[in-house]
């Protein structure tokens, strides 16, 4: 029998956030490699068909990842998270932003302020996340691109990608 993972996604409008708690039937230290070291990343990351591609990592406070997404067509989507807090196997923060291949960011486009927590219980890890936003425009931008649709995709990769390394 399969079991129920908890995930809520809510969308804060008074507070430009969307909070998502996600379950993970893994322990911490997996689900914290997940989410923090590139050749994981990048088999998770982008919602199928899109691939993440890690041009860089430097997960440390001051540090970045440079990623794109490339779709089935080829294109490639550059973005980039400046770390800014991170407390190992607990917490990280990090300013993501949609760039160009060198990471100089797209002006045009809202920045995420990402602020992930991570706890164990029972064998299971569960990451809250909130992704903060200047403004309302901002955070309405990023759901009209499709963020709810997208990154639960990325989180059902997720899933597969830990199954899989729990197996091993």
């Amino acid at each position: 029998m399969k079991t129920v993972l908890l995930f809520d996604f809510a969308v804060d409008k008074e507070n430009n956030t969307v909070n998502v708690k996600r379950e993970f039937d893994a322990n911490l230290d997996l689900v914290w490699s997940a989410w923090t070291e590139p050749e994981l990343l990048d088999q998770w990351w982008a919602p199928k068909p899109y691939q993440t591609v890690t041009k860089s990592m430097d997960f440390r406070e001051g540090g970045m990842w440079l990623y794109h997404m490339l779709s089935p067509e080829g294109q490639k989507h550059w973005c980039k998270n400046d770390y800014q807090k991170i407390d190992p196997k607990k917490s990280y923060t990090g300013l993501d932003a949609f760039c160009d291949e060198n990471g100089s960011v797209d002006q045009t486009m809202p920045r995420t302020l990402w602020t992930n927590n991570f706890s164990e219980r029972d064998h299971k890890t569960t990451v809250t996340i909130t992704a903060k936003y200047q403004s309302l425009a901002d955070l309405e931008k990023v759901i009209e691109l499709g963020f709810k649709e997208g990154f639960t995709m990325a989180l059902g990769n997720l899933d597969e990608l830990l199954l899989t390394l729990n197996k091993s």
